[in-house]
C-alpha cells in the first residue's frame, strides 16, 4: 500500500476514535458538571469562612473599611447555603439540590453556620488591643532610643578614668547592652512575639536596675540579683564631672521602668477579644467538620452513581490505547526507512558512502533508490575530484620548480655583468641590468613562496630541526634585511636571551623575515622602529615582532594567514609580495607544533607573534 494511503487510513481511524471520545465526554460532562460545581461550592463555604475570620480581626483592630467586605463575605456564604438547599444558580452555573440522603448533614451544617455567624458578629465588636499595654509599649519605643544614647554617652564619659573605675566601665557597657535589648524585646512584643519577649524584657529590666543602682551607690539588697547572675557590691563614687549623664539616666529610667512593669503584667491583646476569638474559632472548627462530612458523603454518592458510566469510559480508554499503539507501530514501520536515510545522510556529510537496503515499492522505496543513486554519484565525483586535485598539486609543484630553474642563471649572469668582469658598462646599461637582476630576484622569491606553499599543502616541506639559539636565528633574518631597513630609516631592536630551542633555523629565519618584511611594508613614515621580543616560558618560547605602522583592521585579521590574502593590495603592488608569506609562516610554525597569531589596531601598529615548544621531540613522544 502507498504511504499516502496508509497515512489517510490512520488519520481516519484517529478521527473516528476522537469523535467517539468527544461524544462520551460531553454526555458525561453534562451529567456531572452541575453536581461537581455544587460540591465545589460546598467546599467554598470553608474558604469563605476562613476569609471571614481574617476580616473579623481586621475590623476589631480598627480597620473600618473592612466592615463592608466582612458583610459581603457573610452574604456570599449564606447564598451558597441557600442554593444548596433549594437549587439555583451562582455566577451563571447551576447548583443542584443536595441529595435527600444528606438532609441530616445539611441541617447540622446550617446550624453550625448560624452559631459561627453569631460568634463572628460578637467578636467584631470587641477591641483587639489592651489600651494600657499599648500606651506603655508606644512610650517605651519612643523613649528607648534616648536611653541607648544616654547609656552610650555614660560609657564615653567614664572610659578615660583610671583602673579604680574598671568595674564602673563594665557596668556601663552592660547598661548599654540592656538598653538595646529592652528596645528589641519591646519591638517583638509589638509584633506579637510576646511570650519569650516578656520574660527577656523582665530580666533586662532587673539587670538595668541593678547596674544603675550600683553606679548611683544605691543599695541593691531588695533586688533578686542572683536570678540574673549578679551580686551585691559597693562601688566608689564616679567623679562629679563624669557623672552628669548618669544623673539624666536615672529619671528617664524611672519613667520607663513603670511602663515595662505594665508590659510584664499585661498582654497587648485584650482578654475579652481572645475569649471571643477562641469561641469563634471553635464554632468555625465545628462548621468545617460538618462541611467535610457532607463533602465526603456527597462525593461517595456521586462516585457510586457514576460507576456504570466510568466502566464504559474505561473500556473506551483501553480501546483508544490499543488503537494508539497500532498507529504508532504502523507509523514506525513506515518511517523506519526515513531514519535509515537520515543516518546515511549524516555519514555522507562525513565522507562515508553506502547503500540503503529497502524492498518496499511505495514512495519511501523510490526515495531510497534515488538516494542510493545520488550517493554513488557523489562518491564517484569526489574520487574524481581527489585525483584531479592531486594531479593539479603535482603539476603546480613541477611547473613551479621548472620556473625556478632558469631564473638562477639569469640572476647569476646579471650579477656577473654588473661586476663588469665581461667588460665595462655604461650607466644606462647598468641601470637596465639592475632592473633585470631585481626583477629576477622578485620572481624567484614569488616562485619560492609558491613552491613552499605547495609543499606545505602536500606535506612535503622538509624540516631539519636542531637545538640552537633562537636569537641567533632572528639575528640572521635581521642581517638579510638590514640594507632594506636602513634604506627606509627603520631601526630593528631585539630584546631577550639566546634561548636554546629545537627548530629548523633556516625555516624559522624565513618566518621572521616574512614578518619583518610585512612590518617594513606597513611602516609608511621615517624614523620608525621594529621591536622583536623573546619571551622564555617553562616549555615554550614566544617571539613577538612589533611595529608602529598603519595597523590592520579587526575585520581583516581573520583572513591574514590564508593563501594569497592581502590586506592592502595597493601596498603589495607598490612594494611587491605574493600574499603567501603569512600562510607559509603559519605552515612552518604548525610543523614545529606551535602557533602564530596577530594583534593589531588601526594607526597603532601591529604585533605578530609565534610560539614553539623548546623540545619538540618530547612533545611528539607524549602525543604518541
Amino acid at each position: 500500500m502507498k504511504l499516502i494511503n496508509k497515512t489517510y487510513l490512520l488519520i481516519m481511524v484517529l478521527i473516528l476514535a476522537a469523535v467517539i471520545n468527544l461524544v462520551l465526554y460531553y454526555q458525561d460532562h453534562n451529567l456531572e458538571t452541575d453536581q461537581s460545581f455544587s460540591i465545589i461550592k460546598v467546599g467554598d463555604i470553608k474558604v469563605g469562612s476562613e476569609s471571614i475570620s481574617g476580616l473579623v480581626v481586621s475590623v476589631a483592630s480598627g480597620e473600618k473599611e473592612d466592615k463592608e467586605k466582612l458583610e459581603q463575605k457573610i452574604h456570599d456564604v449564606e447564598e451558597i447555603i441557600q442554593a444548596i438547599e433549594n437549587g439555583g444558580k451562582i455566577n451563571e452555573h447551576r447548583i443542584v439540590k443536595i441529595p435527600s440522603e444528606l438532609s441530616s448533614e445539611y441541617n447540622d451544617m446550617s446550624t453550625s453556620w448560624n452559631n459561627y455567624k453569631a460568634s463572628v458578629q460578637n467578636t467584631e465588636k470587641i477591641s483587639v488591643f489592651d489600651s494600657e499595654a499599648t500606651k506603655a509599649m508606644n512610650y517605651l519605643l519612643e523613649k528607648n532610643n534616648e536611653l541607648i544614647l544616654a547609656t552610650n554617652q555614660l560609657t564615653n564619659d567614664i572610659i578615660n578614668l583610671d583602673r579604680d573605675y574598671a568595674r564602673h566601665k563594665e557596668i556601663s557597657n552592660e547598661l548599654l547592652e540592656c538598653a538595646k535589648k529592652i528596645g528589641q524585646q519591646t519591638l517583638l512584643i509589638s509584633i506579637g512575639e510576646d511570650v519569650n519577649a516578656q520574660n527577656e524584657l523582665k530580666e533586662k529590666k532587673l539587670k538595668f536596675e541593678i547596674g544603675i543602682r550600683k553606679l548611683l551607690q544605691i543599695s541593691t539588697l531588695d533586688l533578686d540579683v542572683k536570678s540574673v547572675g549578679e551580686k551585691h557590691e559597693t562601688l566608689i563614687q564616679i567623679p562629679r564631672e563624669n557623672s552628669n549623664t548618669l544623673q539624666t539616666i536615672d529619671p528617664l529610667w524611672e519613667s520607663m521602668q513603670s511602663k515595662i512593669i505594665i508590659l510584664e503584667e499585661r498582654t497587648l491583646l485584650s482578654p475579652e477579644f481572645n475569649s471571643a476569638k477562641n469561641q469563634m474559632n471553635s464554632n468555625k472548627q465545628i462548621l468545617y467538620e460538618n462541611i467535610d462530612e457532607i463533602l465526603e458523603k456527597w462525593s461517595k454518592i456521586t462516585l457510586d452513581h457514576n460507576s456504570d458510566e466510568q466502566t464504559i469510559v474505561q473500556i473506551i480508554l483501553v480501546a483508544d490505547i490499543i488503537i494508539f499503539f497500532i498507529v504508532i507501530i504502523v507509523i514506525r514501520q513506515s518511517l523506519l526507512p526515513l531514519e535509515m536515510i537520515t543516518h546515511a545522510l549524516s555519514k555522507v556529510k562525513d565522507g562515508i558512502y553506502g547503500e540503503i537496503h529497502y524492498s518496499g515499492k511505495d514512495e519511501v522505496g523510490e526515495l531510497v533508490t534515488n538516494f542510493n543513486t545520488m550517493s554513488n554519484t557523489i562518491k564517484e565525483k569526489e574520487d574524481e575530484g581527489k585525483k584531479n586535485k592531486i594531479a593539479k598539486d603535482e603539476f603546480l609543484a613541477m611547473i613551479t620548480h621548472e620556473l625556478k630553474t632558469p631564473l638562477v642563471p639569469i640572476q647569476g649572469y646579471a650579477g656577473i655583468l654588473l661586476s663588469e668582469h665581461l667588460g665595462k658598462l655604461t650607466g644606462k646599461q647598468k641601470e637596465r641590468i639592475s632592473i633585470i637582476k631585481s626583477s629576477s630576484e622578485t620572481l624567484l622569491s614569488i616562485i619560492s613562496d609558491l613552491l613552499d606553499a605547495q609543499k606545505l599543502e602536500l606535506g612535503q616541506l622538509r624540516m631539519s630541526k636542531t637545538i640552537t639559539g633562537i636569537k641567533d636565528t632572528i639575528n640572521r633574518a635581521i642581517e638579510n634585511l638590514k640594507l632594506e631597513a636602513e634604506k627606509n630609516n627603520i631601526e630593528i631592536i631585539v630584546n631577550g636571551e639566546n634561548i636554546q630551542v629545537e627548530h629548523d633555523s633556516e625555516r624559522i629565519t624565513q618566518v621572521v623575515s616574512n614578518l619583518i618584511k610585512n612590518s617594513i611594508i606597513a611602516i609608511k613614515s621615517n624614523e620608525c622602529k621594529i621591536e622583536i621580543n623573546i619571551e622564555d616560558e617553562p616549555s615554550d618560547v614566544t617571539v613577538s615582532i612589533k611595529d608602529n605602522g598603519v595597523g590592520i583592521a579587526k575585520e581583516k585579521q581573520k583572513d591574514l594567514f590564508k593563501k594569497f590574502y592581502q590586506v592592502d593590495a595597493s601596498l603589495t603592488r607598490e612594494r611587491g609580495g605574493s600574499g603567501l608569506g603569512l600562510a607559509i609562516s603559519k605552515g612552518i610554525i604548525e610543523n614545529h607544533l606551535g602557533k602564530i597569531w596577530a594583534d593589531s589596531e588601526i594607526n597603532q601598529g601591529s604585533t605578530f607573534s609565534f610560539k614553539i615548544p623548546k623540545n619538540q621531540s618530547e612533545q611528539n613522544k607524549t602525543a604518541l
